[in-house]
């Protein structure tokens, strides 16, 4: 039953992300490994290459009840687990990154939520996060930081500053 399917973060082996996304998609598993553009520098040229956004995760489509086959697939390590239990990534939250990640000049950077104090508080007034609010590291003027709270990630996304407006 479509219902019953929900979005889970898989932990994989460092570096196998892209192999395990293709794995399961060949098993005929919803997986998705979101990709970042980024430019490397080799001593002789520069290249764009697609790394996976999120270090050692990648996210399936699944009902619980079909966890097996997920699991048995090498280069799994397991479930992401929030509270004891599998971690269910919000619909919401999926959407947004992959509406983000389409978009031409998107640059994103994790970073841990860890060691950051709330500090000021801002809605984005323009392009895909239009009307989402988030907190501002007090020296990044062109920072906001949305808080996916079932990872314990933070997305670190610039914005120019006329995209942002402070919450009274």
């Amino acid at each position: 039953m479509e219902k019953d399917l929900k979005w889970y973060a898989l932990y994989t082996k460092p570096r196998w992300e892209k192999k395990i996304d293709a794995v399961l998609i060949k098993k005929g598993i919803e997986s998705w490994c979101p990709l970042n553009k980024i430019e490397r520098q080799w001593s002789d040229r520069k290249k764009i290459v697609e790394e996976p956004l999120f270090k050692s995760y990648i996210f399936v489509h699944i009902d619980m009840k079909n966890k097996l086959p997920v699991l048995q697939t090498d280069g799994i390590l397991n479930f992401v687990h929030y509270l004891g239990k599998p971690a269910v990534i919000k619909e919401e939250e999926i959407d947004l990154i992959k509406h983000y990640l389409a978009e031409k000049d998107a640059r994103v950077s994790l970073i841990s939520r860890e060691g950051f104090e709330e500090s000021t508080k801002i809605r984005v007034n323009h392009g895909v996060f239009m009307g989402k609010e988030g907190t501002v590291l007090k020296n990044a003027k062109k920072k906001i930081f949305v808080k996916l709270q079932t990872l314990g990630q933070v997305m670190v996304v610039e914005f120019p500053v006329e995209y942002l407006s402070l919450l009274e």
